[in-house]
């Protein structure tokens, strides 16, 4: 058979189990299959091969800007931008804070301290920060300001309720506690709770509580001083606070290794007074035991050093303690010794006869028949303390027996203009310069100011008004040869690297003759010897001394009596002056009666603390009586 005109028989495509296959029509042609189907240029219902391509397109293009956006940014972020963008985040987290300046001390001639500036913290909350704040400490989980204050009370030693209300909030900055100790803020700071924070504080202490209180002054909220040495030198006491910026993190704690930069402080000066504290200690308690003994509305113990012009004590039984200077609302926290006035009475006496003596009017040897009662040219009458009979008195004997009449017999021939000039040349009427604030000249009027009777008032102590430290001044002059130093209590500096300057010398004036001074000194013997101030002795030494007893203006304007004694120990080499002062004493008026035993207890305790050997010569006394 040349060819088979039959039609082919198609093969039967395989089929799937349970797939019924559906015959094609007459006359179709056969569509290849793939694996998955139909092979055709466009599948139904699916996107082209030209749409797909395109899409990948735009895909990549995207891909790409995006890469290029983002390198650009990297490359402007860390090459154009990077510097100042990272100075911003820094500047973000730096805070600064102030390092604080120690206060320089304040000690006395020996170095004991008697004021001084420690370290403390004040603790404050961002209660912001406290909300948000949660930790788990030993198995429990504190949360908020409730559970702040729960750790925080202890530590502080308040009550636990009261502090959370303090920590709730949203006040960025608030006080916790202030004034806490450093180690109690260490314990706060272990805790390490968002919001909680410190300033660095110095806190200034008194260690011997009201000990020269009068003073020492105090220091104010604001670390300035408010009174007393701590106000007249508190700029040099006063350091230079220094700064600190660093990196904080989110709770405000420093970041270790972050970025710091400090300026340090620098402490202020110390200044070394000439203050003993033993002294002044002895002086304090004798004077508070005294104005209650004899019921004084006040008193003062004034201990100079007549070589030097340095202030060994000065106590008043009115003191301030400085470390709680509101505890006493009657207490204005000066010293009364340099604000308050009062006429110095027969104290004044030896103006007078230093006068009398240097000017060639009288010498210790002049006698006189002394009244009890004595009438000037100008018909003014004054009358000696006690009445009696005439007396047959030298010019040592007047003084002695601190006779009014008789000083102003002696004193009636020194012109008026002279003795204002020797009241002015021994300090009265102009303030000493001591440092201490509130300082009073004292009342001298010119002498052509002076009535007819206040110009021989004058001669014996009334008529003008001093301070106690003017008054004890006199009799430092003539215990040193009549040379007066000009009181002071500052000693020295001490800079904060170690360095002690001592303080300038104190001015010096020659105010009589060595000659007159010892003159008067001896005739002062005769009246602690045998005269009104005999309960001023001291065994082993020779003393010096005057009392005094004169009228004085209350603050409610009635009159009252200042009682005192001055005097200067040992007479053949002087190292103290000494005054005792007792305002309106009403067991007696007398300054021999409440003031001299004083003396003697006080002086003959700093002679013994300052070493003073007794005295190695026997007075050679001149004459009272003829």
């Amino acid at each position: 058979m040349t060819g088979d005109t039959r039609t082919p028989r198609r093969t039967a495509a395989p089929t799937r189990p349970g797939r019924a296959v559906r015959p094609a029509p007459a006359g179709s042609v056969p569509t290849p299959r793939g694996p998955s189907g139909p092979w055709s240029p466009r599948r139904a219902g699916g996107p082209s091969i030209a749409l797909l391509d395109r899409r990948r397109t735009v895909l990549v293009v995207l891909v790409a800007l995006l890469l290029v956006v983002f390198t650009g940014r990297l490359v402007w972020l860390q090459g154009v931008a990077g510097q100042e963008i990272a100075a911003d985040a820094l500047k973000g987290r730096l805070t600064s804070a102030q390092l604080v300046a120690s206060r320089g001390q304040i000690t006395d001639t020996n170095g004991e301290v008697l004021a001084t500036s420690v370290d403390r913290y004040n603790i404050s909350v961002n209660q912001n920060l406290v909300a948000d704040w949660s930790a788990r400490v030993d198995g429990t989980t504190y949360e908020g300001a409730a559970g702040a204050a729960e750790l925080l009370a202890p530590l502080l030693d308040v009550n636990a309720a009261e502090l959370g209300a303090t920590l709730d909030g949203d006040a960025g900055f608030k006080y916790v506690a202030k004034g806490v100790l450093p180690e109690v803020w260490q314990a706060v700071r272990e805790l390490r709770i968002n919001g909680i924070g410190a300033e660095q504080v110095a806190e200034r202490v008194y260690p011997n509580t009201n000990l020269a209180g009068n003073v020492l002054g105090w220091v104010n909220g604001e670390g300035v001083g408010a009174q007393g040495i701590e106000s007249v030198l508190n700029e040099e006491l006063t350091g230079t606070p220094g700064s600190t910026v660093y990196e904080r993190g989110r709770g405000g704690q420093q970041i270790p290794g972050g970025y710091e930069e400090s300026t340090p402080a620098t402490d202020g000066r110390s200044v070394q007074l000439t203050l003993n504290a033993d002294l002044q200690w002895k002086a304090q308690q004798a004077i508070e035991a005294q104005v209650a003994a004899t019921g004084s509305t006040s008193g003062s113990i004034v201990i100079v050093s007549p070589k030097t012009g340095e202030i060994l004590a000065i106590a008043e039984s009115r003191t301030i303690d400085p470390n709680n200077p509101g505890a006493t609302t009657d207490l204005w926290g000066g010293s009364s010794s340099v604000s308050d006035v009062f006429e110095p009475g027969s104290t004044a006496k030896i103006i007078t006869l230093a006068a009398a003596i240097e000017t060639g009017l009288v010498d210790p040897y002049t006698q006189f028949e002394v009244p009890y009662q004595y009438t000037t040219s100008n018909d003014q009458t004054f009358k000696d303390s006690h009445e009696h009979a005439g007396q047959r008195l030298t010019t040592t004997g007047i003084l002695a027996q601190s006779s009014n009449t008789g000083t102003v017999m002696i004193g009636q021939n020194i012109p008026q203009q002279v003795r204002y000039d020797y009241l002015k040349k021994f300090g009265f009427g102009t303030k000493t310069g001591v440092e201490l604030p509130s300082e009073s000249a004292g009342i001298l009027h010119d002498a052509d100011r002076w009535d007819g009777r206040t110009k021989y008032a004058v001669l014996f102590g009334q008529g003008v008004s001093v301070t106690a430290l003017q008054a004890t001044e006199v009799f430092a002059t003539m215990a040193n040869g009549g040379l007066r130093v000009a009181p002071h209590l500052v000693k020295g500096w001490t800079e904060p690297d170690g360095t002690f300057t001592p303080a300038q010398a104190a001015e010096q004036t020659q105010v009589v003759s060595p000659e007159t001074a010892r003159t008067v000194l001896s005739m002062m013997e005769s009246a602690v010897d045998g005269g009104t101030g005999s309960t001023a002795q001291i065994p082993g030494y020779r003393v010096a001394g005057k009392t005094g007893t004169a009228q004085n203006w209350m603050a409610d304007g009635s009159q009252g009596i200042t009682a005192s004694f001055i005097g200067v120990a040992p007479v053949d080499d002087p190292e103290i002056a000494v005054s005792v002062v007792l305002h309106n004493p009403s067991s007696s008026v007398w300054g021999g009666t409440v003031a001299a035993p004083v003396f003697a207890d006080v002086a003959g305790y700093a002679l013994t603390e300052l070493g003073v050997a007794p005295s190695g010569t026997q007075p050679e006394l001149y004459p009272t009586e003829w």
